[in-house]
């Protein structure tokens, strides 16, 4: 395996992006439905093939942030 250290990492410039109105809402509107979809599941209302069905839907639905890293 090959390493690359880095040097000067404080010279390197990331703009972090502000994010919109309609992100943060699609964000709570997520961890809203994440939150009732796992009360689903803990209640034995659904099996867990369903949980993570309706969780993939929802992160179509909602495209939460970090949506493209989860699995």
């Amino acid at each position: 395996m090959k390493l690359t250290k880095l040097e000067a990492v404080e010279s390197i410039k990331y703009e972090a992006e502000k994010p919109t109105e309609a992100s943060l809402k699609n964000e709570h509107d997520y961890l809203v439905a994440e939150k009732l979809t796992k009360k689903l599941l803990e209640r034995g209302l659904i099996s867990q093939s369903e949980f993570d069905k309706i969780m993939a839907k929802n992160r179509e639905t909602f495209s939460p942030f970090l949506a493209e890293i989860m699995p």
